[in-house]
């Protein structure tokens, strides 16, 4: 007789979500999550009680356009049905788009080496309402060449605290945390009526992307020089920087392994 271990498997499933009717990504008591979603649909395929493991916690409101996700299972259903089975069960926000086999050792966030992030503002004087939910509304006067020149000062390893939310979820006790991260590339492109903001990086802290775009909003508006970028970084304080970005213009683009 097989041992149940041996006929555990590791799924790895890319997905895609409109966050905009969702408390986030993480599991919450009384509130409507991604990953409460997403259990409960596994849980009525496969018999089982799983927590699917996200490559990272996405806020309320953000969206994911490639979001990865691990979970074990004894269930011998196909992959290409569950890809099926899946999208049956979910809400229209929220699409399979892959469903494969991985190692044992892989991890969604765990074994991650990159994420990419993108952060899109509407700047017409009047926003569609089809488009409301998924950009930030932003008509006003901005500098965006000084914007697209700031955004090169992130690039390269740095101490991101000053771009980083208090995390609630740590503890007073703990041990300090690591905010060290490398940003590959940073940049600003203006296509029709959109400005968007891509940012390529190891991984990204609390808040961290929306904080950026907040500061270089403040860029934009004369407020802050392009330069001074590389002061606030070297700060380390949160209140150096700016104001963070509503959440409904945030994308997780894709996950790098």
């Amino acid at each position: 007789m097989q041992d149940s271990k041996d006929r555990m498997r590791n799924l790895k499933v890319i997905l895609s979500y409109d966050g905009a009717d969702f408390s986030g990504w993480q599991v919450q008591p009384d509130a409507l999550t991604v990953q409460g979603t997403l259990a409960s649909v596994i849980g009525r395929i496969t018999g089982e009680k799983v927590l699917p493991q996200g490559s990272g916690r996405t806020d309320a409101g953000v969206h994911a356009l490639g979001q990865v996700m691990t979970f074990v299972t004894e269930s011998s259903v196909p992959t290409e049905n569950f890809v099926r089975a899946m999208n049956d069960l979910l809400p229209d926000s929220i699409r399979v788009l892959q469903v494969t086999e991985a190692d044992r050792e892989f991890h969604a966030r765990h074994s991650a080496r990159g994420k990419t992030y993108r952060y899109r503002i509407y700047r017409e004087s009047i926003c569609p309402p089809f488009l409301a939910r998924y950009v930030w509304h932003y008509p006003y006067p901005l500098d965006e060449d000084a914007m697209i020149r700031a955004a090169g000062f992130v690039t390269g390893e740095h101490d991101f605290t000053s771009f980083a939310a208090v995390d609630p979820e740590r503890g007073r006790e703990e041990e300090p945390v690591n905010n060290v991260r490398t940003i590959f590339t940073s940049r600003w492109h203006r296509a029709g009526e959109e400005l968007s903001y891509e940012v390529k990086g190891s991984g990204f802290l609390h808040h961290m992307v929306r904080n950026l775009v907040g500061t270089f909003i403040l860029v934009g508006r004369g407020t802050l020089a392009p330069e001074a970028v590389s002061r606030i970084l070297a700060a380390k304080n949160r209140s150096a920087a700016g104001a963070t970005a509503p959440a409904r213009g945030l994308y997780l683009v894709n996950v790098e392994y």
